[in-house]
């Protein structure tokens, strides 16, 4: 009874996300963020939906299927290519009587994927610009407000907070604490430009970890907890990987512009697929035996999650933290060719004026603050791991 309540929930929830999607066609409702938010509720429930109907579908009935599928893809491509062509031949016939064509690469079998994408892309800004444009207010105010107050605090006081915070998430460890402190000063002795770019760095990568931990770990969680979520999530997470930084970049300009609120986008982007991974492999990981107790104690679901995977996956997270936190520092270089202040705008003026100095005394700043987040987010992660781990007795 249960399993047919689920589906009929989920192919009520495919009804309304296809009337929704026809109705926004059509203009029968307006588009605006809230029936955008909609559509983000109901899509999830019908991609469950498709997955329970493939899963349905015999393996090889699937494979044989699916290389259907494929060819008509193709076939279809190609003929979209030819039709849509400007340079196409004024005959068909012309293919079989001139073999040209198959000695260079035919200028009409050009697939018009950039056509498609840009009207899709003109058409997504002129219905969804005004939320864009709230979203990058917001973040901006966030950025602005930090930012001030960290540049208008005394220098010696930003130092001394530095090593409070790696004395006391450290677990006092006086080596790590000094280490730090150093790095930090030698930041501003570098150079006494490089402290407020620095700030301004280091803001851009608070805010642009703060969001990944806020979204990522919650997918993280979701995909340990259903394997279905993580096949479905898992090929995104790849894409997120493997685009060039610039391929990105571009549209959070366009929705953005120029400065700050795209360069935190792209770290975003590039950032969060290794803390989501970690996340999942951290629950993962965790001893089934544990998992059982617990399960035997009655255990809620909720209580199992809060109270024995998050703690015991506790020292994967702050791995994934740390991780994303090294990639939100490679970034900045990058971003800095969208018009981002910070450390990453002195390499990028440095490699202009081929001025060699400027440019790698710039980047020595940068790994010195890769040095303090690094050291600052470790030495939390093995303080966690001391605490979850077992300590072994000595003989």
């Amino acid at each position: 009874m249960h399993n047919i309540s689920n589906l009929f929930l989920k192919i009520a929830s495919s009804f309304i996300f296809v009337l929704l999607i026809i109705s926004t066609y059509y203009l029968l409702i307006p588009k605006n963020i809230f029936f955008l938010f909609l559509k983000f509720i109901f899509i999830i429930p019908t991609i469950t939906l498709l997955v329970n109907l493939l899963n349905l579908i015999p393996k090889y009935l699937l494979y044989q299927l699916s290389k259907i599928f494929a060819a008509v893809v193709m076939v279809a491509l190609i003929v979209v290519s030819y039709l849509s062509s400007k340079r196409k031949p004024d005959n068909v016939s012309e293919l079989y009587t001139d073999f040209t064509w198959l000695i260079n690469w035919p200028k009409w079998l050009d697939t018009p994927f950039m056509h498609w994408i840009n009207k899709g892309w003109r058409s997504f800004i002129a219905d969804y610009g005004v939320i864009f444009d709230a979203i990058g207010y917001g973040l901006l105010r966030g950025y602005t407000e930090l930012k001030t107050v960290i540049v208008q605090a005394p220098w010696p006081v930003v130092i001394i907070g530095v090593i409070a915070i790696t004395y006391f998430t450290s677990g006092r460890k006086l080596g790590t604490t000094v280490f730090v402190g150093f790095c930090t000063f030698f930041i501003g002795f570098l150079n006494p430009r490089f402290w407020d770019k620095a700030i301004e760095t280091t803001t851009m990568v608070v805010i642009g970890i703060a969001i990944c931990i806020v979204i990522g770990i919650p997918i993280g969680i979701a995909m340990a907890r259903s394997e279905k979520v993580r096949n479905a999530i898992l090929p995104i997470l790849d894409t997120m990987q493997v685009i060039p930084a610039f391929c990105y970049l571009i549209p959070g300009i366009i929705l953005f512009g120029l400065g700050a609120i795209p360069a935190i986008i792209s770290i975003f982007i590039y950032a969060c697929p290794p803390l989501i991974r970690l996340t999942d492999l951290g629950i993962r990981l965790v001893d089934k035996e544990v998992i059982e107790a617990a399960r035997s104690f009655g255990a809620s679901k909720k209580q199992m999650l809060l109270g024995v995977q998050l703690p015991l996956a506790l020292p994967n997270i702050m791995q994934g933290i740390n991780q994303c936190t090294m990639m939100a520092l490679a970034m900045v270089v990058i971003a800095s060719m969208i018009g981002t202040r910070g450390l990453g705008d002195e390499v990028l003026l440095g490699l202009q004026q081929l001025n060699v100095g400027a440019a790698l005394e710039a980047g020595l700043a940068i790994v010195l603050l890769a040095i303090v987040l690094d050291r600052m987010t470790q030495a939390y992660g093995e303080k966690i791991q001391e605490r979850t781990q077992p300590t072994k007795k000595k003989k």
